[in-house]
């Protein structure tokens, strides 16, 4: 168990590295009229985003670079952002962690393919996630690759493994109807003042992960909750005020992968607690 972990582990830190390159990739491109071969996702090779040098393979490895190159950009010196390590360490403990902490054992009933649908769609939203808190948008781009994923780990499951396929089936939909719906009534009411579409296709993805009515509610307080609790200082200090704008799509996903991987644990916690 413990050596598939630091497999996960090291398999996290090198997806963390594409994140970075991803949506370095996907913020250029968006930026320009014709498609640039050099910023291909697929194609494109590594480059320093000051100086655009071409990167070696020692200059690429998870956070050992960054150490050894102490933050700078091997070519012209210049900071290389401290996003790149944070973002590398934090997809290998998600990949660890969600295989360590995972809520039901992972080779029994298809849980393996939950497991797995889970990391490969962690890996897109992690890249939201940073997308968003750097340039306030959360792109199509990696939206719908994103859900697809996550639509197509779940539907193998309901038509392999779900027991009660058509209950399972609700289930999923009424997730959506909450994690998505949700965001769709702020949006039309406010006329997109209040909240962004992207948040509205972000809801697809989390309810479809979470296929559960009742995590999907979870998930909306908890991200509320996480905001409130990050927006307070803030209000505190003055840094913003009540007329500011912030990425809400970071504290869905965040409260998300909370309740993937913790979230029976934590309603049975509430249910206990009421009753």
């Amino acid at each position: 168990m413990l050596v598939i972990a630091i497999i996960l582990f090291v398999v996290g830190l090198a997806l963390g590295s594409f994140v970075n390159a991803l949506v370095w990739r996907v913020h250029e491109q968006s930026k320009k009229k014709k498609s640039d071969k050099r910023l291909s996702v697929i194609n494109g090779r590594s480059m320093c985003v000051h100086c655009k040098h071409l990167l070696d393979w020692y200059d690429l490895m998870p956070l050992l670079s960054w150490l050894w190159l102490r933050g700078r950009c091997r070519h012209c010196k210049k900071p290389i952002s401290v996003q790149y390590p944070v973002v590398e360490l934090l997809a290998g403990l998600v990949f660890a962690g969600s295989y360590l902490f995972w809520p039901d054992t992972v080779h029994l009933q298809g849980q393996w393919l939950l497991l797995s649908a889970w990391l490969i769609s962690s890996v897109g939203l992690l890249a939201l996630a940073v997308y968003d808190v750097r340039w306030m948008l959360l792109p199509n781009r990696i939206l719908y690759p994103t859900l697809a994923g996550a639509f197509a780990g779940r539907l193998a499951y309901l038509a392999a493994y779900q027991d009660k396929k058509l209950h399972g089936l609700v289930m999923w939909v009424l997730s959506i109807v909450i994690s998505s719906g949700f965001f769709f009534a702020l949006f039309m009411i406010s006329k997109g003042r209040w909240i962004g579409y992207g948040d509205v296709r972000l809801g697809l993805i989390t309810g479809t992960l979470l296929a559960d009515p009742q995590k999907s509610l979870a998930m909306l307080f908890l991200a509320s909750l996480l905001g409130s609790l990050v927006v307070a200082p803030a209000l505190a200090s003055k840094h913003k005020t009540l007329a500011s704008r912030l990425p809400f799509g970071p504290f869905l996903i965040t409260a998300t992968a909370i309740l993937v991987v913790f979230g029976d644990s934590l309603l049975n916690w509430y249910k206990d607690l009421i009753l």
